[in-house]
């Protein structure tokens, strides 16, 4: 079995996917501040659970699990203050927002699984 068989991750990459597309439409003020901190903190996430599973150590990979829930928290913000800054809508966001909370879901209960 390999890192990219997890549901988490595929999540993980779907929400990449989801959030370049919202990062297109960021106005080019943003390029190098808000658009370049979402690309990290969306990146972070299924890259953190393969660092994890990589390092063949269950304690290593629930820490770095824990680290792309935290970077997940990050989007989740970043995604909010797009909004509040109407470069984006909340109904452009949303899909976004809830597999954003289905993934928090499936990583905790992985973290759980991993006790």
């Amino acid at each position: 079995m390999s890192y990219q068989n997890l549901e988490v991750w595929k999540l993980g990459t779907d929400l990449v996917e989801g959030v370049y597309g919202i990062i297109k439409l960021l106005p080019r003020q943003e390029l190098f501040c808000l658009a370049a901190q979402l690309q990290r903190a969306v990146v972070s996430v299924p890259s953190n659970i393969a660092e994890g599973y990589g390092r063949n150590n269950t304690n290593e990979f629930r820490h770095f699990l824990r680290i792309a829930m935290g970077s997940r928290a990050e989007v989740q913000t970043q995604l909010l203050i797009c909004v509040r800054l109407r470069y984006v809508t909340q109904e452009q966001i949303e899909p976004l927002l809830q597999l954003n909370e289905m993934l928090g879901r499936k990583l905790y209960n992985f973290i759980q699984s991993l006790q």
